[in-house]
């Protein structure tokens, strides 16, 4: 079968499409035939500095759609030739992947393959920083950075759904700005992006989303980058307000921060990663992202695919990304 391997770290270069054995499940997995996978920045952290890879050569990719093509010992629930989605902990760049049971889930009556491929990470990471994590409620007020990407397009539509009486963005240009405001977004403010990982310079939106909350501030942020963004998220909250982390695109040091940060207006922080939850708490997981899959047959929120490569050009899909000028969410199109 196909895969796409990272032999070593580097740039969209190092992904090289090659002939390998065709993977078996073991006790409590199943094989899938992959129709679509999804592509996600966690992919070219991998590729490019190693994130949560065990070890090299390996095959990148969190998430793919599919149909079931044999059962490992133990697993019930679901048939040979059965279509779902599944979240896999890598290997999806391929014509054939491996997850374990408790994160396979058949199709909502109503979505395709093309659409399932959306799902497994981004709908319930979505719902998770709405819902279960940041808690919103209605008539609050949200921020959320990256408001242009898979999860910030899900997210601006479940905020909204959720009641929510202001959904604010940030984005880096003007393009995703447009973008965002066709999703669910009341305002979104530009702030280029810069190359540097550990820039000291501050991430210039606080005043005008303080502005815009009308001068009191978020009642929630939302923060996938790290760095001065997380810090300038925290300076963005009201009173009383809550702020997720789910990522560090930003590659900056671990945020930190204590009681001289929190104290004075009551603030919390929190933190998701639906990968680590699929490895502690699958119990949990998979009830969030039923929860979520229903938003999605139900017609509350949807993930436009904004592009669509065969895998062989996998590497061109990590450029366009990498290139921090996509929007939605990008596929890689398998069978």
């Amino acid at each position: 079968m196909r895969a796409v391997q990272v032999q070593e770290y580097g740039g969209p270069e190092a992904l090289r499409t090659v002939e390998t054995e065709v993977p078996e499940p073991g006790p409590g997995q199943l094989s899938v035939d992959v129709a679509y996978t999804g592509v996600n920045f966690a992919d070219l952290k991998a590729r490019g500095e190693g994130y949560r890879v065990p070890s090299l050569p390996f095959v990148p990719g969190l998430e793919v759609s599919g149909r079931v093509r044999a059962l490992g010992e133990g697993v019930s629930g679901v048939e040979v030739g059965q279509e779902v989605a599944a979240l896999t902990a890598g290997g999806a760049y391929a014509d054939v992947v491996v997850a374990d049971a408790t994160t396979v889930f058949p199709l909502p009556s109503g979505v395709d393959l093309r659409t399932a491929a959306t799902l497994p990470t981004v709908l319930p990471t979505a719902y998770a920083l709405v819902h279960a994590v940041g808690r919103l409620q209605p008539g609050e007020t949200v921020l959320v950075q990256g408001a242009a990407g898979g999860i910030g397009t899900a997210v601006g539509q479940l905020a909204k759904a959720a009641g929510a009486s202001g959904v604010f963005g940030v984005v880096s240009g003007a393009a995703k700005a447009k973008y965002a405001l066709d999703h669910g977004y009341d305002d979104v403010f530009v702030v280029p992006s810069t190359n540097a990982t550990n820039s000291a310079k501050p991430v210039e939106f606080v005043d005008e989303v303080r502005a815009a909350a009308g001068g009191r501030g978020v009642d929630l942020a939302l923060d996938p980058v790290g760095g001065e963004t997380f810090r300038a998220s925290l300076a963005s909250l009201a009173v009383f307000g809550r702020l997720v982390s789910f990522g560090n695109a930003s590659s900056a040091e671990p945020w930190r921060v204590g009681q001289p940060e929190l104290y004075p207006t009551g603030l919390s922080v929190s933190g998701f990663s639906i990968l680590t939850l699929a490895q502690t708490a699958p119990g949990a997981l998979r009830a969030l992202t039923e929860k979520a899959f229903a938003a999605v047959a139900e017609g509350v929120v949807s993930l436009p695919v904004t592009a669509e490569f065969p895998l062989e050009e996998a590497s061109e899909a990590h450029r366009l990304m990498g290139g921090r000028t996509s929007t939605g969410k990008l596929l890689l199109r398998v069978a």
